[in-house]
């Protein structure tokens, strides 16, 4: 399948300037009983250090400096804004999480940087993303990773909507947390990320989804989540446009 670009669609015509412009998707949030989501910024996170290479970018997480190496030639071997929200979230709220030993999926892993923080937080982490993206992906998570005594990550291919139950039989499947970062714009291919996050999606497994909202498809996108799943808000980063969810199994 191959799925338009970020760079193919023009913001001025499709961005949502105004939440009020665009759907109603109040009734797929759930009512939670917990306080109410959490208003956060994004930190600045980049490390301070003189590289020869302008498509380096360094961060620092979980006390560990991540170097990621970007690439133009694809949109997902960017780091994009939902990557650091959720790097940003996975970091301070780890007793609340407690990804150590857990079984973590990243779908859309772009550069690694989410899956490299949930690393160092003890997961055992599995980075997906489509096949021309996966060269970049694994040698920004090896260069992170291999020195440190935590749980290598794997790195797989996953194209959204094709082949779940023969890659990813959900008999030996089963994963603790689903990552997504940025994974919902204004492109062709949301009915099959739909369809990849409901079958990805069982019960005991939660799915933390950090979207930066540009588009009157976002919107649609999380309404039509909700409608198969249970979705509440965590978090919201207005400066950026950035909402975090946490989705789960709905109870019979």
């Amino acid at each position: 399948m191959d799925c338009p670009t970020k760079e193919e669609f023009s913001e001025e015509q499709a961005e949502c300037q105004d939440e009020s412009n665009c759907p109603d998707y109040s009734s797929a949030i759930a009512e939670s009983n917990s306080e109410s989501p959490r208003i956060l910024k994004i930190l600045q996170k980049w490390v301070p250090t003189v590289s020869p290479y302008f498509d380096k970018e360094h961060y620092c997480y979980a006390d560990s400096q991540i170097t990621i190496q970007e690439s133009i030639d694809h949109f997902g071997a960017i780091v994009w804004p939902g990557a650091l929200a959720l790097s940003q979230y996975l970091e301070s709220n780890q007793q609340e999480l407690n990804l150590k030993d857990k079984k973590v999926l990243e779908i859309g892993a772009g550069t690694g940087l989410v899956s490299i923080v949930a690393s160092i937080l003890g997961a055992y982490v599995t980075a997906t993303d489509l096949p021309e993206v996966l060269e970049n992906l694994q040698m920004n998570i090896s260069r992170n990773t291999k020195h440190m005594n935590i749980h290598q990550p794997e790195v797989r291919k996953l194209v959204w909507g094709e082949d779940l139950n023969e890659d990813f039989p959900k008999s030996t499947h089963h994963y603790d947390f689903i990552l997504a970062s940025d994974v919902v714009y204004h492109h062709t291919c949301l009915d099959p990320l739909l369809t990849t996050l409901a079958y990805l999606c069982q019960p005991g497994t939660v799915l933390l989804w950090a979207n930066k909202f540009r588009f009157s498809t976002d919107f649609e996108f999380l309404k039509k989540l909700g409608n198969i799943l249970l979705v509440t808000l965590l978090a919201e980063f207005p400066e950026s446009n950035i909402k975090l969810f946490k989705v789960t199994v709905k109870e019979n």
